[in-house]
């Protein structure tokens, strides 16, 4: 069974740079507390690394 991971948005979007902002709209995530639970992989990893400093991310 594939790890899922919980993805929850912590910080404004608000001065982040476009492609923040992009990445953080394709994982679902709009308005601070808004959480998403996806499946790990390499695909997610790489979105996450972007925004890093406005999200949390922990087991789900």
């Amino acid at each position: 069974m594939m790890e899922m991971i919980k993805v929850t948005l912590t910080k404004s979007l608000i001065a982040a740079k476009p492609n923040q902002k992009a990445t953080a709209a394709s994982l679902g995530l709009k308005k601070i507390g808004d959480s998403i639970v996806h499946a790990a992989g390499p695909v997610l990893d790489g979105k996450v690394k972007v925004i890093s400093h406005l999200v949390t991310v922990e087991k789900a």
